[in-house]
């Protein structure tokens, strides 16, 4: 993927960075103009599940005539687009910007994943040496790209399907007029509570508003109630308890409550 570095910048003078950040700003405030809830879904850490509870929230919401979207921001390892049944849809390039691809029961995403060949890894161009320095610079940017050149349209719901950690929902804070409203994704041990304790605080600190909790994998081989300790904690609802082999019925139940919740 090419992403512009700071000595492709258009302005005359460097000095013009700050302008074109607020430029971008204003885009990306105007690209999201006609999406009425934008949901940051995280977690933390990764194998929780969380990709696949954004894919069929999503898709359930959609089947009720919501209009939605799913941003997959995790750039090194998308699953949303295949989740969604769009792993080969195009990404169109118009006069305004980027149409998403349309996946399974009309929901619309973008994803990494349309843009990477088959097993090969998201890379940059740009100077060999010390790329660890800069390649958070250019995710950074291409999360911007993402928001600010994909033409959403109107949505009722726009999913941001986040990667574990924390620095992606802090760009992500960053860029939008107000910091979203997160929903988070555990599985019932406790080491999982632990890991998506650190990362709501601090989702919290950036002023993010809580969702709610959905506790994922329950019934199997995890072992906990991290669903109902974090809930307690932060004083949010505990949304679903979603088994190991979720029926339809389990998401539409999620969908339903995710709706009301914002």
């Amino acid at each position: 993927m090419r992403i512009r570095t700071y000595h492709e910048l258009t302005e005359p003078d460097r000095s013009g960075l700050a302008t074109q950040i607020v430029a971008q700003r204003r885009r990306v405030a105007q690209r999201l103009a006609g999406v009425a809830r934008l949901i940051a879904v995280m977690s933390g850490k990764g194998g929780v599940g969380k990709s696949y509870v954004t894919a069929h929230a999503a898709r359930a919401l959609a089947r009720v005539g919501r209009r939605v979207g799913v941003l997959d921001a995790d750039l090194n390892g998308p699953t949303a687009a295949r989740l969604l049944g769009a792993r080969d849809g195009r990404l169109a390039v118009r006069e305004d910007g980027v149409e998403p691809a349309v996946g399974a029961d009309g929901v619309r995403v973008v994803s990494m994943d349309q843009l990477l060949a088959d097993g090969h890894p998201l890379a940059f161009r740009g100077p060999e040496a010390e790329s660890f320095v800069w390649r958070g610079a250019a995710e950074a940017a291409a999360l911007r790209e993402f928001v600010a050149d994909v033409a959403w349209g109107a949505l009722d719901v726009l999913f941001v399907d986040l990667p574990p950690g924390l620095a992606r929902f802090q760009e992500l804070a960053e860029l939008l007029p107000a910091p979203p409203a997160v929903l988070t994704v555990t599985i019932p041990t406790a080491e999982s509570g632990d890991a998506v304790r650190r990362a709501l605080r601090a989702a919290l600190a950036c002023g993010a508003t809580p969702l709610g909790i959905v506790e994922n994998m329950v019934g199997g081989a995890f072992v906990g109630e991290a669903g109902d300790t974090l809930a307690r904690e932060f004083g949010t609802p505990l949304l679903a308890r979603v088994p190991w082999h979720p029926t339809p019925d389990v998401w539409q139940q999620l969908a339903e409550t995710i709706w009301n919740a914002v």
